[in-house]
């Protein structure tokens, strides 16, 4: 779902909760996390450590994905929990989501992406544990 899906920058429950200065924080978390992952991949491949400890490659693969997927989704899960939504370039500006419908359904994305950030997490993790290098 692109920004233009979204012209009036504004929040829609379940959809849509930051603006495009979130989106951008979100993508760079994304890129953070990424670049750990493979940075710690390559040290721990080139110190020879064994294949186990790959499995913490799942803490920053989660982190890249979380970010991603809350950039992609335009939703952010921290704020779908907490029931709030921002779309100012101001960090401060976070606007409080009235309507209990509206914050569970906020609730029930901000769950999808934690848990397809998990997924994607462990699914990294244990490929990395079983290449065989």
């Amino acid at each position: 779902m692109s920004l233009d899906m979204h012209p009036q920058n504004q929040y829609i429950p379940g959809v849509c909760n930051i603006g495009r200065a979130e989106i951008r924080k979100r993508k760079q978390g994304g890129w953070i996390g990424l670049s750990i992952t493979i940075i710690l991949f390559g040290l721990l491949v080139y110190f020879g450590m064994p294949p186990i400890l790959r499995l913490i490659l799942f803490f920053p693969a989660t982190m890249a994905a979380i970010g991603f997927l809350q950039a992609y989704m335009h939703f952010c899960a921290y704020f779908g929990m907490r029931g709030v939504f921002n779309f100012s370039s101001d960090a401060d500006r976070i606007s409080t989501v009235e309507e209990a419908e509206f914050r569970a359904s906020d609730r029930r994305k901000a769950w999808q992406i934690i848990i397809y950030s998990v997924i994607i997490g462990a699914v990294v993790a244990v490929i990395a544990y079983y290449l065989p290098l």
